[in-house]
């Protein structure tokens, strides 16, 4: 009985091994693709900067405000969200929490009389809004862990033209904002139309020529600034889906980490509880031989005394 205990032991120790070396070949990975992540998160602030600064300045040099993409509805009857979350699993509570969040603003525009829309990034968004019967009207996948500029474009090109048609009233963003390597945070951030904020304060001029006296020249727009505007604002959109995107891969990379290193120690920890368990049920099997042993020589050596006794009472009773 002990041996086969030692043995069922012996397999399952094998494998929680086989178990701890995938786990901490992903750990491994998810740790040299944060880097790669963090550097496509930075690489992709100047250009988001630039283009802000850009339209800022458009609409300061007369850009017409009435572009579709700043003026808000005044009667908001469908809310859109563009979830982000992963094609896997295996990153601890990183597609949980961004699902919570998105369920919860779901149920407040619900609550609010409102329509909602979804537009899914990721299986495991997808996944989880048809298994609970969610409309879902479009959604992308295949990318999540290394996204593109395309991606980004793809999916702006899916909400704005849905916005444009006035099937969205307005189009919010719920994604996990990459901080460092151990904080990430879940946010909710409208996307269309575009913060009044984003187009004022510009102020279409270059700086003041320094020790000249001289005015500071005038942009001048070919064509005018408002068409300008309106090719701009659409990749506007989809710089800011862009970076939301990278920001997701970054934590998405960033929580598988810790979560493969967490099941490699729990592994570790079970074979050395594993290993203690299977020691003592060697030692008691052990014991249980020399017990054995013991009593079976110790009954022999009553037997052999027994006989003697018995044939010397014989000898004398002759």
């Amino acid at each position: 009985m002990a041996g086969g205990q030692e043995r069922v032991l012996r397999r399952r120790i094998a494998s929680v091994a086989s178990t701890k070396k995938i786990t901490r070949a992903m750990e491994l990975i998810a740790a040299s693709r944060i880097k790669r992540a963090e550097v496509a998160v930075a690489q992709a602030v100047p250009y988001s900067e630039a283009i802000t600064n850009v339209v800022a300045d458009l609409a300061a040099g007369g850009a017409a405000p009435e572009s579709p993409y700043l003026v808000p509805r005044p009667e908001v009857r469908r809310v859109a969200f563009v979830v982000l979350a992963g094609d896997r699993g295996l990153c601890g509570a990183y597609n949980s929490s961004v699902l919570r969040a998105a369920e919860g603003a779901v149920k407040e525009v619900v609550d609010e009389g409102r329509d909602y829309g979804l537009v899914t990034v990721g299986r495991k968004a997808e996944g989880y809004f048809r298994y609970r019967r969610y409309r879902i009207d479009a959604a992308f996948a295949g990318f999540t862990d290394r996204p593109g500029y395309d991606d980004a474009r793809r999916i702006g090109r899916a909400v704005a033209e849905r916005f444009l048609a006035g099937t969205y009233d307005r189009v919010e963003t719920i994604y996990t904002r990459y901080r460092s390597a151990g904080v990430q945070e879940v946010v909710r951030r409208p996307l269309i139309p575009l913060e009044r904020e984003v187009v004022e304060g510009g102020d279409a001029r270059p700086e003041p020529v320094p020790d000249t006296g001289a005015p500071a020249p005038t942009y001048e727009f070919e064509p005018s600034p408002g068409a300008i505007l309106d090719l701009l604002l659409p990749r506007y959109v989809d710089a800011r889906l862009y970076a939301a995107l990278l920001n997701a891969a970054a934590s998405e990379h960033a929580a598988r980490q810790r979560a493969m290193k967490a099941a490699t120690d729990n592994a570790e920890e079970l074979i050395r509880s594993l290993t203690r368990i299977m020691n003592r049920a060697r030692q008691d099997a052990i014991t249980t031989e020399i017990m054995e042993i013991v009593g079976g020589a110790e009954a022999l050596r009553a037997a052999q005394a027994a006989e003697r006794g018995e044939h010397h009472a014989l000898v004398v009773a002759e």
